[in-house]
């Protein structure tokens, strides 16, 4: 019986063991070739795409239009899954893949009518722009002609792989379109359901300005302590909901002159904050290429799909984004005699069969219903504006009124531009598509009052270049003064507190070294929360019997930033949340009533919140007998939380642990059997919000930037994942461990490991 067992544990390890040499073998089979020659009729003469340890390619080729080719050549190698996401979630064609689990979010991406718009947007490009599309997409094509076995993302939805065509490189810009300024339009959505339901002093009382202030100019928006309306008659008492809170997608950028550094040549900062998956949003890349018979280096990342260098330095100038934030969208409300028409939309499923989605639309854009009424979406991004491949001329800027000059022409969601040169200049101004109309409305505007020029781009822009003080910096807040807010308005600002803090640490310098910038990238000092702890402090020292000494301990002990270790800082943070979600539970719950959340305004509630304790008004207690009690109510759902998600143990909720890094596949989260085969590792948490060290357990710097043009050596390109999408890749997790570290990467390319030559068919 015995030998019986133990030679059906064998044959069981042996037929496990084989059965994994066999996915291991197959998998291997869809490994691009790194090395070698391949020869293409797209391009004009021959082209490499050599590889350093990180996995960051270098082009060399003769032309731009051939650097576009090697770029989607390697595009397609090492990220064509993520590609094919990006392009189908823009245009609404998910379906296809996942069947009816997605036909939700392709109708919704069907209002926006991308495809029909992006093969438009094609037509209409200069021939030199249309010409660099269409080699990007043979080269993103002829690398996936030459993988024997199609990835496993493929194997598992059994989905065909469809060819690239130009118009999906701009799908993808679309895609950005979608996470950087959806939530203009629906916080504008939620502020017309506000006003409605509970008039304008709610309104105006949750989206006062706050003490958060740090404009370029130094102007200040007026603060006002106001009077919380009276919510008596108007809700009723209710069980406390968790008001969700929308990533802040924007990110840090700042700068200073030459008159700062040891070399006399500006330097910049740059730190994308998006969502964090497998693969990394962004793919380093050097490209090597004439133009009128001059040679260009440009260095830095792009975005697999498309063939630019989005952020990144040819050694003459160096350029960096955050979200601008500008008011780019507005909701026209219809009437009865409104033109209006219905268009069908075709939602492919895996089948071969098809759903229809009907889309309403108006000469100001679509149609959707909502409060009991009929309202048109005008949106940049609807524009014939919205995108083009102007960024492709920034690569050959020399300095930084040469990039300024350049800007209002470049059609991508609008951004704060920052650039530095080689001579010490340094700027800042609004890039991207601007709608022209002067008149920015938080609620709806009136059908007789919508502006024609909403078919036109703005170009003149406000713009700071060499600022006596000789420092520059932007953070998702206002950076423009309080005039130019009342022209180009607030498409959904972040706080400031991060900007603030941004500014006095560049303010308590003199010198700057790239080091000195990456650090401050990493700067986790809790300054926001630091109010909010001696609040809960002092709240938690007046309750009866000292019953709160363990966690005034950990408060006493919490060390003033988003520490790894810090007890103190969780409980600052899940307390303040808490508090949010007890004190407009009544307004929250109303909202939802009518299909909408204050999720999306929930960013502005910090002066309300403070008014609100100050003035204790008794119709906002919801129930509580007092204030106090409220608090503590909040106080101990905070505890009850973190207990059903870590653990009774109050010394497990280092703050480390609560929000660890956690950058998944979008597989695992399906299949959590493949989280050790896809998954970055667990990494403990290093930062939050509302500090320049920004990071959630799926969300936060995508990449960390540090340049000065013509003194690249030094030059650092952090990146928040691995160069290629797929696990049996050597570049699959290289880079990721030193960004969750806080270790700084170079940006040039190191030694080649690989080189492939692209030979031009005679």
């Amino acid at each position: 019986m015995f030998k019986l067992l133990k030679w059906l544990i064998t044959v069981v390890i042996i037929g496990f063991l084989v059965l994994t040499a066999a996915l291991y073998g197959l998998l291997s089979l869809s490994l691009p070739k790194l090395d070698g020659k391949h020869a293409s009729d797209a391009v004009a003469a021959d082209v490499s795409i050599a590889r350093d340890a990180l996995g960051q390619v270098v082009i060399d080729a003769k032309t731009r239009a051939d650097a576009a080719y090697a770029l989607g050549f390697a595009h397609g190698q090492d990220r064509l899954f993520q590609m094919d996401l990006l392009r189908r979630s823009a245009a609404g064609e998910l379906s296809e893949l996942f069947g009816k689990a997605a036909l939700n979010l392709d109708r919704r991406m069907r209002f926006h009518q991308f495809r029909a718009r992006s093969e438009s947007i094609v037509e209409q490009l200069p021939e030199h722009h249309k010409y660099a599309l269409q080699a990007y997409s043979k080269g993103v094509n002829e690398a996936r002609s030459q993988i024997s076995f199609d990835s496993f993302e493929y194997q598992l939805t059994g989905a065909p792989i469809v060819p690239w065509q130009p118009a999906d490189s701009i799908l993808v810009i679309f895609a950005m379109y979608l996470d950087l300024q959806a939530g203009n339009f629906q916080r504008d959505q939620v502020l017309i359901q506000l006003d409605s339901l509970f008039g304008a002093p709610m309104r105006l009382f949750l989206t006062q300005p706050s003490q958060y202030q740090a404009a370029l100019d130094g102007s200040k928006l007026p603060q006002i302590d106001m009077i919380p309306p009276n919510l008596e008659g108007m809700v009723k008492q209710v069980r406390a909901q968790a008001i969700s809170s929308q990533p802040q997608y924007g990110s840090n950028n700042w700068a200073v002159t030459g008159e700062l550094t040891h070399s006399n040549k500006a330097m910049l900062s740059d730190d994308m904050h998006l969502g964090l998956n497998v693969p990394a949003i962004w793919y380093r890349a050097q490209l090597n290429y004439q133009h009128n018979d001059q040679p260009y280096q440009v260095t830095g990342v792009s975005l697999p799909g498309a063939p630019a260098i989005v952020v990144g330095s040819n050694n003459q100038v160096a350029w960096g984004f955050t979200n601008g934030y500008l008011d780019t969208a507005d909701w026209i409300e219809l009437n009865e005699q409104t033109r209006t028409w219905q268009v069908t939309e075709h939602i492919a499923l895996p089948d071969g069969q098809s759903e229809q989605y009907k889309l309403l639309m108006s000469d100001y854009g679509p149609v959707k219903s909502f409060n009991g009424m009929q309202y048109a979406l005008s949106w940049v991004a609807h524009q014939p504006y919205a995108v083009n491949l102007n960024l492709l001329e920034f690569e050959r800027a020399s300095s930084v009124d040469d990039a300024m000059r350049l800007a209002p022409e470049v059609g991508i969601p609008v951004q704060n531009l920052m650039i530095v040169d080689a001579l010490g200049h340094a700027g800042w101004q609004p890039i991207g598509a601007i709608p022209s109309r002067t008149t920015p409305s938080d609620i709806a505007v009136k059908e007789a009052d919508y502006s024609p020029l909403w078919q036109k781009n703005e170009l003149r822009r406000p713009r700071v270049a060499n600022p006596e003080q000789h420092r520059l910096w932007t953070a998702n807040a206002r950076v423009v003064s309080t005039s130019e807010h009342l022209r180009f308005g607030d498409g959904g600002y972040a706080l400031g507190a991060r900007a603030q803090q941004i500014r006095d640490r560049l303010y308590a310098k003199q010198q700057f070294t790239e080091q000195d910038f990456n650090q401050l990238q990493q700067d986790n000092e809790a300054r926001f929360l630091t109010p909010w702890h001696s609040h809960l402090t002092q709240l938690l020292s007046q309750a009866p019997q000292s019953q709160y000494s363990n966690e005034l301990a950990f408060l006493e002990s919490w060390q003033g930033c988003a520490c790894p270790e810090s007890v103190g800082y969780t409980l600052v943070k899940h307390f303040r949340a808490a508090l949010i979600d007890e004190v407009f539970a009544p307004v929250e719950a109303m909202m939802l009533q009518h299909d909408t959340s204050l999720s999306h305004i929930k960013r502005y509630f910090e002066p309300a919140l403070w008014q609100l304790l100050k003035h204790k008004p008794p119709s906002w207690l919801n129930g509580h007998e007092s204030w106090q009690a409220l608090q503590l109510h909040a106080f101990e759902q905070a505890t009850l939380e973190l207990t059903n998600k870590h653990g009774s143990d109050i010394a497990a909720w280092q703050w480390g642990k609560v929000n660890a890094l956690k950058v998944r596949h979008p597989f695992s989260q399906q299949i959590p059997i493949l989280s050790g085969f896809l998954d970055m590792p667990t990494m403990p948490a290093f930062g939050d919000t509302f500090m320049p060290a920004v990071q959630k357990p799926s969300f936060g710097a995508s990449q960390r930037f540090v340049a000065q043009p013509g003194a690249l050596e030094n030059a650092i390109m952090t990146i928040a994942g691995g160069q290629s999408g797929h696990p049996l890749s050597s570049f699959y997790r290289t880079g990721f461990k030193a960004y969750a570290q806080g270790e700084a990467t170079p940006l040039l390319p190191m030694t080649t490991i690989h080189k492939l030559v692209i030979t031009a068919k005679k």
